[in-house]
């Protein structure tokens, strides 16, 4: 077991907050090494291209605001033998990297992209204060891009969102430009609001609803090309693709004219190429919600994010349509029943059997949502802009657990953007690409002709 003793702890401003049942869930996938989930790869990195002249001084005042208004960019994170703990810490500068860049402007974007696999290769230690750190690259006086990385166990995707949407408005205020924030509920309220809600009676009802849905379930698994055991480096790798826009126009058409969603229409093409891959048709996809269903907390950084194991039986289904409704039926009564993942597993203990299985490894599909995205808005006197456009694979990147985790994102031109992650002691790129190119060609069979007759393996 990695042990990470409290540095500051005499200087703790709160001191043993119990976890929440988020990182309790992290906690599982613990590896004992540098690779686990409280590894210094674990980290979430984000980049924004900025428009106007960026004040260093300005900048570096309003991380230190950052950090001030955040607790959980300064929350120890306490593993000590059979503890589990933080402490929030006071603040402390973080680290801010200042580069000059020239670029032609029609490299820029490509640019931008680089950058960003380059700090995503890097590490981040846990036990460093902050927990977050910033590089600005300048392109010229007035087209700079600035990357926000931060260590996955005290944020989330949304969380980053926040943290930047926090950071442009305190740099603007910085500046004389803004109006004052309003202060936001820290993670450690959080915490004792969801401990303080795990036996409410709609919980009882909700571990009943997973008690009989998940019963002799298990989660949908990969053939891995090597068993756990080669010793191979734990490195993440990132396979990236384009689903292009007249495909997500015609699933978008479907979804309006089923009551669905896309990603219940981009779902149920992943569970018509597990059923021809396995032959299963009782399949259950694991996936990621934003665990922010208190609307108090939607301004909290921390890890919220929530596990979520998605059962549908496409079996007898006679048209994509009919797989759609049963992915949509399942969908509602899932996110309906969201509650803690370890909660979810004390009622079904064989879901994660698969993972035991050094042959196997788990596949999470998520499709993103992007609250707070900052697509050229003007805040203060600078506009920001999220790059969110990334087509380039990548050798290292930042990790995920022992298995594959592909994520979707809807890009506002339309098209949709495909990241799958994977372990390289475990696949090959070829397979992750193989795998991709199924899905893609089903997906767009699927939503072309949705009535067509359907052949199940």
């Amino acid at each position: 077991m990695v042990v990470h003793q409290p540095t500051h702890s005499p200087d703790a401003l709160v001191s043993r907050i119990p976890f929440s049942c988020n990182q309790d869930f992290t906690y599982m996938f613990e590896e004992g090494d540098a690779d686990g989930q409280f590894g210094p790869r674990n980290h979430l990195v984000h980049g924004w291209r900025v428009t106007g002249a960026v004040d260093v001084d300005t900048l570096r005042a309003a991380l230190d605001d950052l950090v001030v208004r955040h607790e959980m960019l300064r929350t120890e994170i306490v593993l000590d033998g059979e503890e589990q703990y933080q402490e929030v810490l006071p603040p402390s500068p973080p680290e801010l990297t200042v580069r000059d860049l020239p670029v032609a402007p029609e490299d820029r974007d490509r640019r931008a992209e680089e950058l960003t696999i380059e700090i995503e290769s890097t590490t981040f230690a846990i036990h460093r204060q902050p927990h977050v750190r910033a590089v600005l690259t300048r392109f010229d006086e007035n087209d700079s891009f600035l990357i926000l990385q931060a260590h996955h166990t005290v944020t989330d995707g949304w969380s980053m969102r926040v943290i930047m949407r926090d950071l442009t408005a305190l740099y603007a205020r910085r500046k004389g430009l803004g109006e004052p924030l309003e202060e936001p509920r820290q993670y450690r309220e959080y915490t004792t609001w969801q401990r303080a809600n795990l036996d409410t009676p709609a919980v009882g009802a909700s571990r009943k609803y997973w008690r009989e849905k998940l019963r002799d379930a298990q989660i949908w698994a990969l053939p891995t090309d090597r068993p756990v055991t080669t010793g191979a480096p734990k490195y993440t790798s990132v396979h990236r693709h384009l689903v292009t826009t007249d495909v997500i126009t015609s699933a978008r058409r479907l979804a309006k004219a089923t009551r669905s969603t896309p990603f219940m229409v981009v779902l149920g093409a992943l569970e018509l190429m597990i059923n021809q891959m396995t032959g299963a048709t009782d399949i259950v996809v694991p996936t990621f919600t934003p665990g922010r269903d208190a609307d108090r907390f939607e301004d909290t950084v921390g890890p919220m994010f929530n596990f979520l194991p998605l059962r549908t039986d496409i079996g007898g289904c006679r048209t994509f349509l009919d797989v759609l409704e049963r992915t949509r039926r399942t969908c509602v009564e899932s996110y309906t029943h969201d509650i803690p993942f370890v909660q979810i597993l004390e009622e079904a203990p064989e879901l994660m059997n698969p993972a035991e299985d050094e042959n196997l490894a788990p596949c999470v599909f998520q499709i993103f949502p992007f609250p707070f995205a900052l697509g050229g808005e003007l805040v203060g006197d600078l506009r920001y802009d999220e790059l969110r456009r990334r087509l380039i694979s990548q050798p290292v990147g930042c990790d995920v657990p022992d298995g594959v985790l592909w994520t979707l994102n809807l890009h506002p031109d339309g098209d949709l953007i495909g990241h799958l992650q994977f372990r390289r002691n475990r696949f090959d790129q070829s397979s992750m690409s193989a795998m991709e190119g199924h899905f893609s060609r089903l997906l767009r069979t699927a939503v072309a002709a949705p009535e067509s007759p359907l052949k199940l393996a």
